[in-house]
C-alpha cells in the first residue's frame, strides 16, 4: 500500500490556482474530478485547458443508455458542437455552478506575434482529436487514418505556447495533468502531458517569446493510481451485487483484477518512493456527487454512473461507470497525484507525437 492516508481535515488545499491539462471533453472528469471539485469547493481558482473536443470519439447509444445521438458519431463538427455542451455542463457540475470551473480551448489561445513567426502555417489551426483504437483491454493506441491536422500531430511548441501563456496569465500553484504515458497509452494523452511540461518551461523563461510575466512556482501534479486500490477496487466492483445487477440488465462486463494494469497504475513500492510531499491524495466522497453528476453529464462517453449504495467515506469503492467499452470501472476512494516541484520537471524536448487518440 502506500502508506497511511493523512485524514482529509489535515491535507488543506493548497493557496493559489489549480489549472488542469486535459486532450478531450470527458477526461477532465474522468481523470481529475475529484481534484477539480475539492478545489471548487475551498474557493480556489479552478480552471480546465481542454485541447480538443473530440471529434473523432465514439457516441454510446443502446437500450440501456439511450442519449439518441448515434448519428453524430462520424460527423466531427457536429459531434464537436454537441460535446462542448456535455463538457460545459460537467464543469458546471464539478464546479457547484456554471463558471466557478473556467474553460478555454487551447487552439483559441491567441499567438503572439513572435510566436507565429517561429511556428509558421500551422499556428491558427484547429487542433483535432487524433482518433483512438483500443489495442488491449484499458490500453489505446493511435487510429490509422488519423488527419494531419490531429492534435498528436501538433508541433510541440505550437501547443506549448498558447498553454505557457496561461499559464503566465492565471499563475497557478498547480497544474494538473497526465502521467508520461497517458494514462492508457492515449497518443493525444501523452501529446498532452509532454506538452503541459513543455509550458511550464516555457512559462518560466525569460527570454519565451510567450506574453506576460515569467511564472515558475507551478507545481506538476500527474494522475496516477495505485496498483492495489485498482485491483482492490476491481474486485470488490465484482462482488457487488448492484453491479452484478446492472451487468445483467445492461449488457455490460467486470475488469480482471488480475490482467496487465494500463500505465497510470503504479507499483504502491513506487508511490511510497516519492516520499511525503511527492504524492498527493484528494478524497473522492465529499464530491462524489459532482463527479457522478459531471460523468452524468458526458452522456455520448459515459454510462451508468452510479453511486454504490450506502457508499461512505471510509469505503474503498464508491461508485462505478462504463465507457464505450462497456466494461465496467469502479470509482475509487481517493484520487493519486505524483507531484513535481517545478525544480525537478524533466525537459521535453520537441519531437514528432506518434499518431492516435481521444474517446
Amino acid at each position: 500500500m502506500t502508506g497511511p492516508a493523512t485524514p482529509a481535515a489535515e491535507r488543506p488545499v493548497p493557496d493559489g490556482g489549480l489549472l488542469a491539462v486535459h486532450a478531450h471533453p470527458d477526461d477532465e472528469t474522468l481523470a481529475t474530478g475529484a481534484l477539480l471539485a475539492s478545489w471548487a469547493v475551498a474557493g480556489r481558482p479552478v480552471a480546465v485547458v481542454t485541447c480538443t473536443r473530440g471529434e473523432r470519439g465514439e457516441v454510446i447509444d443502446t437500450p440501456s443508455h439511450r442519449t439518441g445521438l448515434a448519428r453524430l458519431e462520424g460527423d466531427g463538427p457536429a459531434f464537436a458542437a454537441h460535446r462542448e455542451t456535455e463538457l460545459s455542463a460537467a464543469l458546471a457540475a464539478l464546479g457547484g455552478a456554471p463558471g466557478v470551473v473556467e474553460h478555454v480551448f487551447l487552439d483559441a489561445v491567441d499567438l503572439s506575434d513572435a510566436q507565429r513567426a517561429q511556428v509558421g502555417p500551422a499556428s491558427d489551426r484547429r487542433f483535432e482529436d487524433s482518433g483512438m483504437a483500443w489495442v488491449a483491454p484499458g490500453v489505446a493506441g493511435p487510429a490509422d487514418d488519423a488527419p494531419a491536422t490531429a492534435f498528436a500531430r501538433v508541433p510541440l511548441d505550437d501547443a506549448a505556447a498558447r498553454l505557457a501563456a496561461v499559464v503566465r496569465t492565471r499563475r497557478p500553484a498547480v497544474v494538473a495533468t497526465y502521467e508520461e504515458q497517458g494514462g492508457y497509452g492515449h497518443p493525444d494523452h501523452v501529446r498532452a502531458h509532454d506538452v503541459t511540461v513543455r509550458a511550464l518551461e516555457l512559462a518560466a523563461d525569460p527570454d519565451a517569446p510567450v506574453p506576460g510575466e515569467p511564472w515558475a512556482e507551478a507545481a506538476l501534479w500527474r494522475a496516477v493510481t495505485p496498483s492495489a486500490a485498482l485491483r482492490a477496487g476491481r474486485r470488490s466492483l465484482g462482488a457487488a451485487s448492484a453491479a452484478a445487477e446492472l451487468a445483467t440488465r445492461a449488457g455490460l462486463t467486470f475488469p480482471d483484477p488480475d490482467e496487465d494494469l494500463p500505465p497510470l497504475a503504479h507499483h504502491d513500492a513506487e508511490l511510497d518512493d516519492a516520499g511525503p510531499h511527492g504524492l498527493e491524495r484528494v478524497d473522492v466522497a465529499p464530491v462524489l456527487d459532482r463527479v457522478l453528476a459531471a460523468m452524468r453529464a458526458h452522456a455520448t462517453q459515459v454510462q451508468h454512473a452510479t453511486r454504490a449504495p450506502e457508499a461512505g467515506a471510509d469505503d474503498a469503492l464508491l461508485g462505478w461507470y462504463a465507457l464505450s467499452n462497456a466494461v465496467l470501472a469502479p470509482v475509487l476512494a481517493q484520487e493519486h497525484y505524483l507531484v513535481a516541484p517545478d525544480t525537478s520537471r524533466s525537459r521535453v524536448t520537441a519531437h514528432p507525437a506518434p499518431v492516435g487518440s481521444p474517446r
